[in-house]
């Protein structure tokens, strides 16, 4: 089996699909497939066991991702590809796929990636508009599958009218092979860890700080991530506004300074506003830290798995719920992180997630009877 994998860029690694596409390229392709990865940006380690091909991209109109390389790339490769999986929407690299495989035996398989969430589509409402009009509407028609991380993406597929099939497999999840402390800091540590940016409800989490910040001497916040569009320093106006003390404001971290941040951390927080899987709550959860997520992200079972709390959006539901876990003793909340950890092993370990996708292009190539996770209405 041939796979063509293909996503915008893989040069940030604070983003879900940076790290997400090529682990899933590697399980692919240890499980006996051929995969190329195609991105307009960023480079894999050379010892991967799959070839990246990283195409240039005009910088001009910006967002839209024109590459006449990745287009030429893709065409030459069609006629011996059996499948093309699209990583996201509304950039040319993401139309590419449906135009060269229009009326050739491959399957095209979309992942949306979070893009048609509510949410997601009224930002740049116009321009999407504009996209799917003049070409995403008829590539998104065409596909053959949808791949979805969360029932809630699977929701989305259908509100909007889709009715192809939907393979719902979550992210997968690195663990690590032992969990150890690093040198832990003088407070506890509250920990957002992910990009700057609006959709992350930063704001309801600083509003939250604000009125805890006294009844909590002994904890702190660190918020760390990379800035996206120049969102840091709005947020940082917020906090000197508001007046929040012991709030740290760090840049993003990767490998082992990542690791030590979620080893330091005594429980993690996302309160977003939406999110198609949510990958830092499975990494905190990895890491043996507890959380506590919004209904905005779809991790429901963090409460029967005894790992944290998933709490409506605002900020009267997570002063309640922080007020909640600051109480709680660093064995008891430890002990809710060790379970979220043996949840990840069970459930979101990487090799299942493989052999979950290579089943789901199996039957796309083969029929016969789709496999559970496949939703076809």
């Amino acid at each position: 089996m041939r796979v063509i994998q293909l996503v915008t860029h893989i040069d940030d690694e604070a983003s879900g699909p940076s790290y997400s596409v090529p682990s899933l390229c590697r399980e692919l392709a240890e499980a006996g497939v051929e995969v190329e990865l195609h991105v307009t940006r960023g480079s894999v380690p050379r010892e991967m066991p799959f070839s990246c091909y990283s195409h240039g991209e005009w910088p001009w109109p910006p967002k839209i991702g024109i590459s006449p390389s990745m287009h030429r790339a893709l065409k030459e490769r069609v006629e011996c590809t059996d499948i093309i999986h699209s990583h996201s929407l509304w950039c040319m690299t993401n139309l590419y796929p449906g135009l060269v495989a229009r009326g050739k035996r491959c399957r095209l398989v979309i992942s949306p990636r979070g893009t048609l969430s509510t949410w997601a589509l009224r930002r740049s409402y116009w321009r999407k508009r504009l996209v799917w009009w003049a070409a995403q509407r008829r590539v998104v028609k065409a596909s053959h599958c949808f791949h979805a991380t969360s029932e809630s993406e699977l929701r989305d597929i259908r509100r909007l009218g889709f009715r192809q099939p939907v393979a719902v497999i979550p992210n997968g999840v690195d663990i690590d092979s032992e969990i150890g402390d690093y040198e832990r800091p003088s407070r506890r540590q509250l920990l957002f860890l992910g990009r700057i940016h609006p959709i992350k409800g930063i704001d309801i989490l600083l509003e939250a700080w604000r009125d805890l910040q006294d009844e909590a001497p002994d904890w702190e916040l660190r918020i760390v991530g990379p800035d996206y569009e120049g969102y840091l320093s709005h947020f940082k106006d917020i906090a000197f506004r508001l007046g929040v003390k012991r709030v740290s404001f760090e840049g993003p971290v990767f490998g082992n300074d990542k690791t030590r941040v979620f080893r330091q951390a005594d429980l993690y927080v996302l309160p977003t506003y939406t999110e198609n899987f949510g990958i830092t709550v499975a990494e905190s959860l990895a890491h043996g830290v507890p959380v506590i997520v919004t209904r905005g992200a779809p991790w429901k079972d963090i409460e029967s798995n005894g790992c944290g709390w998933w709490i409506e959006i605002g900020k009267t539901p997570l002063i309640e719920c922080l007020r909640k876990a600051f109480r709680l003793s660093a064995e008891e909340l430890k002990s809710r992180g060790n379970r979220g950890r043996q949840w990840m092993e069970r459930d979101f370990g990487w090799p299942r997630v493989g052999r979950m996708m290579k089943e789901t292009y199996t039957w796309l190539l083969e029929g016969g009877t789709p496999p559970h996770y496949v939703d076809t209405i």
